[in-house]
């Protein structure tokens, strides 16, 4: 199992400098916000050699709304995520998808902050040598 260093808002995999980034959204939203957008773009503008990545996207959701509801919810985040890969020159077929929804949360549903916490899409840009 390899250590996670968060560095510049980033979390960097000591052993293997996989690089992840969490995108918040608002309740119920798949609205990726500006400062969200820069986050995006500051971890491409990072990698050097985006061919020598794999990129993944599981995206969640917090447990207000029903399963159905999150299960849309997440897939429409994970496009959103998506669609801002791809604007950056990110081909589709490079990218692994996994919608969650308000399965699997990371942090407790019981909390207003842990239900914050869980409205995220995290991005994954992990080395192809692994």
């Amino acid at each position: 199992m390899s250590l996670l260093l968060l560095i510049n808002g980033f979390a960097f995999a000591q052993k293997h400098k996989a690089i992840r980034v969490s995108i918040y959204f608002g309740g119920g939203s798949y609205y990726i916000d500006a400062k969200q957008k820069r986050n995006i773009v500051k971890v491409i503008k990072q990698i050097k050699d985006l061919s020598k990545y794999q990129i993944s996207i599981t995206s969640h959701t917090d447990n207000i709304g029903g399963k159905e509801y999150n299960e849309w919810l997440s897939k429409m985040r994970s496009n959103a995520v998506l669609k801002q890969l791809i604007e950056h020159q990110i081909k589709k077929g490079k990218v692994l998808i996994k919608d969650f929804g308000q399965d699997n949360p990371m942090y407790t549903n019981d909390s207003h902050n842990g239900r914050i916490r869980n409205r995220r899409v995290d991005l994954l840009f992990s080395p192809l040598n692994m």
